[in-house]
């Protein structure tokens, strides 16, 4: 019996202790999850698809908001797609998230963009037997919204998916719609 409560004595203090750093541990955990306050994240689908480099950067404001910037450029002016004659692009966004997680989970996004690209013209001269082609450079502006889902890890790395279209407001490019959306890989610090 005596050996019992000496056993007793020397783990009460043990398993106290234990407790106290498990819980140090879990408050130091989320501490650390809520002082990331960025990210850096890139494309896959549109550098794997499109051949474009697509690369943002987004600033955590609070637990349900953030906002960030995208810059976008052609590795291929060959690449046929669905926007395929913009080669430049950079975007303002802001998102609002819809969870009880910390800037994750569903969201919608309102941005900006700014884009550049080329216009191809044709015109047939019927009279001549003769086809003429041109390009016209353009910069246009455009004003969208997304919506998307964003995935973290306990260690930090983001998975997104999302996808939004905008309407150009300069009427400086044949596209009247822009196309924004992809599946990004990044790391949140």
């Amino acid at each position: 019996m005596k050996k019992l409560i000496l056993l007793a004595v020397f783990l009460l203090p043990t398993t106290a202790l234990l407790a106290q750093e498990t819980t140090r541990f879990v408050q130091e955990t989320e501490m650390s999850d809520t002082k990331a306050s960025k990210e850096l994240k890139i494309n896959l689908f549109n550098l794997i698809a499109l051949k474009w480099v697509d690369a943002s950067y987004e600033k955590i404001i609070n637990e349900e908001s953030t906002y960030g910037v995208g810059l976008l450029f052609s590795l291929d002016d060959e690449t046929m797609s669905v926007d395929e004659y913009r080669t430049f692009s950079l975007t303002p966004f802001y998102r609002q998230f819809f969870s009880n997680q910390h800037a994750q989970g569903f969201f919608v996004e309102i941005f900006g963009m700014l884009h550049s690209g080329e216009d191809d013209f044709f015109e047939y001269d019927y009279d001549a037997d003769v086809e003429n082609h041109w390009e016209e450079s353009y910069t246009d502006f455009a004003v969208g919204i997304s919506a998307g889902a964003k995935f973290i890890t306990p260690r930090g790395f983001v998975g997104e998916v999302y996808l939004g279209l905008g309407r150009d407001l300069l009427g400086n490019s044949d596209m009247e719609i822009v196309g924004r959306g992809g599946i990004s890989l990044g790391y949140r610090f």
